[in-house]
């Protein structure tokens, strides 16, 4: 009965925690990442044009190239979060790397998403609204789905988010119920 406590007690833990991130909003994703990844993309475009920066704008031959929150992705950065966090039989130190793994995994991919529409939009390519577009329906969710699921490659996580922590409940359900009888 101690595991099953323990694991009530773990279930109730992180799922109080997502809904106090849920609470404060993505804006908690946006504080962090609106600075760190306009400012690695200026520099990465710096390397290949005449780049100024001021606050959320690139100019690039006086092209603005304005880095909105929907650029950031603040909503696959909470996505992750509850990929993780919902998922159980994760030891503290493994699911924090998953999540640092995770977190900087998509960092990089949306930093180069962006120098990489970026270019398009410079050079005047027909390609860029195609490329847009693309990267905006298709390439985030691929991006989530990825990561999620090359870290649990990585990490070796054997549960299913939500599904367990739910088929945990309803197996041990019963149990209480029984016990309480008795």
């Amino acid at each position: 009965m101690k595991k099953g406590l323990n694991s009530i007690l773990d279930i109730s833990l992180r799922y109080i925690f997502l809904f106090v991130v849920g609470l404060l909003g993505n804006e908690i994703f946006y504080f962090v990442f609106v600075p760190a990844t306009i400012l690695p993309v200026f520099f990465l475009l710096k390397f290949f044009f005449s780049a100024s920066l001021t606050s959320s704008i690139i100019y690039i031959n006086n092209l603005p190239i304005e880095i909105i929150g929907a650029c950031v992705a603040g909503s696959a950065y909470y996505l992750l979060l509850i990929l993780n966090l919902s998922t159980p039989e994760i030891k503290i130190v493994k699911r924090i790397g998953l999540i640092i793994f995770s977190f900087f995994s998509l960092w990089i991919l949306n930093v180069l998403r962006i120098f990489f529409l970026s270019i398009l939009f410079v050079s005047g390519t027909s390609y860029f609204d195609l490329a847009h577009k693309l990267f905006w329906y298709a390439g985030s969710t691929i991006f989530v789905v990825g990561i999620w699921f090359l870290g649990v490659w990585i990490f070796k996580v054997k549960e299913i988010p939500f599904y367990s922590d739910i088929k945990f409940l309803f197996n041990n359900s019963g149990k209480v119920r029984k016990k309480r009888k008795h």
